[in-house]
């Protein structure tokens, strides 16, 4: 699959390395950002999130919108 950034800036092919979360386009390394999340483990009492963080691939776009106030 090839990067949806990349084709509108007009640069080709490039491969992709994950779907975007949030808006599930291709994005490619330059395009994604590896983010840390959270996991939960559902139902149960006692402690609902895991000791180790997981991770996401969001695009720029998404990224954005994430951290703007």
């Amino acid at each position: 699959m090839k990067c949806y950034d990349c084709d509108l800036d007009g640069r080709g092919a490039t491969t992709g390395i994950g779907i975007c979360s949030r808006c599930n386009l291709v994005v490619c390394a330059d395009h994604g950002h590896v983010t840390p999340t959270v996991l939960h483990r559902p139902g149960g009492l006692g402690k609902a999130t895991r000791d180790r963080p997981g991770r996401r691939v969001v695009c720029r776009t998404c990224h954005a919108a994430e951290v703007s106030a």
